[in-house]
């Protein structure tokens, strides 16, 4: 087979499969460059393979993608020792529609697991996998992948949403609290909070951002009282109203020019976590 042919041959069965690959990638990853680097190399190694010989594709494929992210994993845990205030996952804004099982709370909780526990957890909890598939996918025995998976469920079990929150709701949600924070309507805003509050900013030493998570209602109320002010002198305009990470939040285009995710934890009808990026490196696939 010439060259452009092998090519073709090979993207053909690839390329039905990519969003999925990369949804698996992103998950156990939590940054959408990486898991696109990740795919990338699944689909040289896919051009490289006896691909005749592979009776199962997406098996084939999600086994290398999986491998490939915990290869990543394991150097990631270095470089997040390193990172300049909260790490926060890179933001995927979604339609109504589309919004994530995969919450950002969620997001952060596998963060905790090792790399083993949270890729057992995905595949079995998440994708639907049987233990027999897990075992093959991380190279370890479905008894073991049964008890990784079940260390991990214990350890994410508080981040997983206790009740849904209606989608029309979280939008509703979203806007009034754009509004409130852009205009300083303090009692609009204090009426909307958790009184355990907390608010994440992941600026990565790049952008200002608190450099640890603030908490409770007052501190979270003195931090808006202050921004609220300079969002009045220099302008904060919205983008879009939609679902990030599968929370109702906003994209906002900053003083600065530069853009800026917000997503609201709800709650019991209340905002109980705030989380916004503002590190540009984690944006830069939403322009």
């Amino acid at each position: 087979m010439h060259g452009a042919e092998h090519l073709e041959d090979a993207a053909a069965s690839f390329d039905p499969l990519r969003p999925r690959l990369i949804r698996v990638a992103y998950r156990m990853l939590g940054s959408v460059a990486d898991a696109e680097d990740v795919v990338q190399e699944a689909f040289i190694r896919w051009m490289g393979a006896d691909r005749a010989a592979v009776l199962e594709p997406e098996a084939f494929l999600r086994r290398t993608v999986t491998r490939l992210c915990l290869d990543q994993l394991k150097s990631a845990r270095r470089q997040r020792e390193t990172y300049a205030g909260p790490w926060l996952p890179e933001p995927i804004v979604e339609e109504a529609e589309e919004a994530d099982d995969v919450t950002l709370p969620l997001m952060l909780a596998l963060e905790r697991l090792s790399p083993l526990e949270r890729a057992a957890f995905l595949l079995h909890d998440i994708f639907g996998l049987g233990f027999e598939e897990v075992a093959a996918t991380i190279e370890r025995d479905p008894a073991a992948c049964r008890q990784l998976a079940s260390r991990a469920r214990t350890h994410v079990r508080a981040a997983r949403p206790r009740f849904e929150v209606e989608k029309e709701r979280g939008l509703e949600l979203a806007n009034a609290f754009f509004a409130a924070s852009r205009t300083g309507d303090m009692t609009a805003l204090g009426a909307m909070l958790a009184s355990d509050v907390s608010l994440h900013a992941d600026g990565g030493g790049k952008r200002s951002a608190a450099p640890q998570p603030i908490l409770g209602y007052t501190h979270v109320m003195q931090v808006h009282k202050a921004i609220g002010a300079l969002f009045r002198l220099h302008g904060s305009q919205l983008v879009r109203v939609g679902f990030i990470n599968g929370l109702p939040g906003f994209v906002t285009r900053e003083a600065d020019g530069e853009l800026q995710t917000t997503a609201l934890d709800i709650e019991g009808g209340k905002i109980a976590a705030i989380y916004v990026v503002r590190n540009p490196d984690k944006l830069r696939h939403l322009n």
